[in-house]
């Protein structure tokens, strides 16, 4: 299960990856939750029958605009996109391209934008991959797809998380099962493309999430399988990566940080 919070903190958007559906819940002015005013129910599968057999929606992702809503559905291989208003009492409908598909068996899990709006990343975690687009008004565009491991790797994929530099420069996705490391890639501003720069280790096993501070001066691992966040610092002007310090935590699947 993964969510997203609008801008005005106006609604809760909640992706249900057992049930393969997304829900919509309002948010009152004390902080807490009503009952869905939407819960819209994923029908598909892919090639995988194990691990495809159904949808399975695994994150809400908004827009630069906050005029669409985004769900990685790593069950059906695709990207449902929703039109979202948020002045509406069911904010979410069908956008007119209602999708995007990814290549069978590829497995989309999360999502993330570049800064400047232009670009989307969409990393898959059965395929081992990201894929590059060009967005504009809800629409996308793939410009480049690559593998987040080297070419050489034979071992089962397990990519988990994507997300970018504040300031656009440096790409960076996780990567479980054997390799348990960060692929770090630096990022074209003009064009999107990436650009492979090394591999970190995330000094332990399971790197689920991780989250980069404001400021970009630190990148936080979450190990699930090792019991350990690792905090990284950030060489911002080659995207590298240098171990300063390990929280011990159980079973960690997700960073925030709180202002």
């Amino acid at each position: 299960m993964a969510f997203a919070v609008d801008k005005n903190n106006k609604w809760v958007t909640v992706a249900n990856y057992s049930g393969g559906s997304v829900a919509a819940l309002s948010i009152n002015k004390d902080g807490s939750l009503n009952p869905h005013s939407q819960l819209l129910q994923h029908n598909g599968s892919s090639v995988d029958k194990k691990r495809q057999g159904k949808a399975h929606v695994h994150e809400t992702v908004f827009s630069p605009k906050q005029d669409y809503l985004f769900t990685p559905d790593l069950g059906m291989d695709q990207v449902t996109i929703y039109a979202f208003n948020p002045a509406a009492s069911k904010p979410l409908k069908p956008a007119a391209t209602p999708f995007i598909s990814v290549t069978g068996g590829k497995g989309p899990r999360h999502m993330a934008f570049h800064p400047n709006g232009k670009f989307a990343y969409l990393i898959e975690e059965m395929g081992g991959s990201v894929g590059a687009y060009k967005y504009a008004n809800g629409n996308f565009s793939l410009i480049q797809h690559t593998d987040t491991h080297p070419l050489d790797f034979k071992g089962e994929p397990g990519s988990a998380e994507v997300d970018l530099s504040p300031d656009g420069k440096f790409l960076y996705a996780s990567n479980r099962g054997e390799e348990n490391n960060l692929a770090i890639f630096s990022v074209d501003e003009a064009t999107g493309k990436l650009q492979l720069k090394g591999y970190q280790s995330t000094m332990g096993k399971g790197p689920r999430h991780f989250t980069i501070d404001p400021s970009g001066n630190f990148l936080l691992a979450a190990n699930q399988d090792t019991d350990n966040v690792v905090i990284f610092k950030r060489n911002k002007q080659t995207g590298m990566l240098t171990e300063t310090g390990q929280i011990k935590i159980s079973m960690p699947v997700c960073v925030q940080l709180v202002k």
